[in-house]
């Protein structure tokens, strides 16, 4: 929801009112814009709908 509110400034109860499906559509729109913007040659760029969860351990 961060991703989306940062990119597009919308408030976080704008972006709570949209659907699961609608959220992870604006994400994969928002990544395609950065890709397009901001090209790199030495190594592909995930989108946010690729990347994996952070694991944390608390030892």
């Amino acid at each position: 929801m961060a991703f989306i509110s940062y990119y597009f400034h919308w408030s976080e109860e704008g972006v709570m009112q949209l659907e699961h499906r609608e959220r992870r559509k604006w994400c994969r729109e928002i990544s395609g814009i950065n890709k397009e913007l901001n090209p790199s040659k030495e190594k592909k760029e995930k989108s946010i709908t690729e990347m994996q969860p952070a694991r944390f351990s608390f030892n």
